[in-house]
């Protein structure tokens, strides 16, 4: 520090002092804590995650995904000889390289959708050999987790069917691990120094289909009221709204009985009269009805000629895969509550028998019918899987 500036009067060198402004909370004195509090609390956002809306859960539910997964690269082989004081000819002492990791595919029963699925993985290589006949590590295998009823194929060859959980696929082997020079060793060569080096891993490009997996399976024309029918009989919360093609994507929705019993409905989105030909959402989500043990036909009983929506509905299915519409079912006659539904419900039983089910998802009357009529659907499928000797799914 100068010496002048030392020696100058204290009120002199602070004199500048004076002039700096104070912010306000210097001059009104330290804010009490509550009045702080309570600014914050009102400034503080809801919390709660925002709600999406049907078309962003689109985004995050994926059905097909495109990948190439790479086995771990195995680990080298040393090439070094046993050195120890007094030991002239210690002999070759390197060891092994370890092997390179597998790619497996694992069904997780809590993953929904291939969304969480990347574009490329690669296994966990192998350590080199060391010195002392010391192994390299193994690499670690690497696991991808899929949701229950992934197909997997490599061009148009279906390797897999993960149907069941914790079925696994190795999609991809891990390279062997080279020779350390230990291994040369032989009578006619004592002291070898040949060596291998490690193998890549095995390199695929492999296809991922997802086939929603579920009991029962609701099929019907856009706003025939499919998501507001899984939301009265299930805890599912599917959009609804007065527009046809509502979903998007499949919803399931777990149905409780008393006897602890739980039976799995898919609600699919709307089809239309040429979805076979890939019109409206077309064969992106036809696919998902395949696995599906019965089916529950909705039909809007407020338009005019509700029969002929049966009729689509059969001839569509049969044309994506053939013998897909007998599987056992049951048509509902949704919107009963509408007087002009219930003008057109004597022609659709007198036309279809007495197996269409009238009720409304709206108001919840004669729900019970269809959950029995479930019941009966489900239990006969069961039945039919254990005497065919397959194991049924169980939610």
């Amino acid at each position: 520090m100068p010496s002048r500036l030392i020696s100058a009067p204290w009120r002199v060198v602070c004199a500048g002092v004076g002039c700096w402004p104070l912010p306000a909370r210097a001059v009104l004195g330290p804010r009490p804590l509550s009045v702080g509090c309570a600014d914050c609390a009102t400034r503080q956002e809801p919390s709660g995650k925002k709600v999406l809306s049907e078309k962003k859960l689109k985004r995050h539910f994926v059905d097909c995904r495109r990948l190439l997964v790479r086995g771990g690269r195995g680990g080298d082989g040393m090439s070094c000889f046993h050195s120890e004081p007094r030991k002239e000819f210690g002999g070759p002492d390197g060891g092994d390289g370890g092997s390179g990791g597998h790619v497996i595919l694992k069904v997780d029963p809590q993953v929904k959708s291939l969304s969480s699925v990347l574009s490329q993985y690669r296994g966990f290589d192998g350590e080199d050999g060391g010195r002392k006949n010391c192994f390299g590590r193994n690499g670690a295998v690497l696991y991808i987790r899929v949701p229950v009823g992934t197909l997997v194929k490599e061009g148009n060859e279906v390797l897999a069917d993960l149907s069941h959980p914790g079925d696994e696929y190795v999609a991809a082997l891990g390279g062997a691990g080279g020779k350390g020079n230990r291994f040369f060793l032989a009578n006619d060569n004592r002291a070898p120094v040949t060596c291998t080096p490690g193998q890549p891993g095995q390199e695929r490009v492999l296809s991922l289909e997802l086939k929603t997996v579920a009991h029962a399976g609701m099929v019907g024309l856009p706003n025939a009221g499919k998501s507001s029918l899984l939301r009265a009989i299930s805890n599912a919360k599917p959009a609804v709204a007065a527009y046809p093609f509502t979903t998007l994507k499949p919803h399931v929705g777990i149905v409780h009985y008393a006897d602890h019993q739980q039976i799995a409905v898919a609600d699919m989105p709307g089809i239309v009269r040429g979805a076979h030909r890939n019109r409206g959402l077309g064969l992106a989500f036809l696919r998902h009805i395949e696995r599906c043990g019965c089916l529950l036909f909705v039909l809007d009983l407020s338009l005019p000629e509700p029969w002929t929506q049966l009729d689509d509905l059969r001839h569509e299915l049969d044309k994506y895969e053939e013998g897909l519409s007998t599987r056992p079912h049951a048509v509902i006659a949704n919107k009963i509550d509408l007087p002009q539904a219930r003008a057109c419900l004597p022609e659709l039983q007198a036309r279809l028998g007495s197996k269409a089910i009238a009720l409304s998802a709206a108001t919840g009357e004669n729900l019970e019918e269809l959950l029995l009529r479930l019941k009966e659907l489900h239990d006969g499928h069961m039945a039919a899987e254990l005497q065919q000797g397959r194991q049924p799914l169980r939610w």
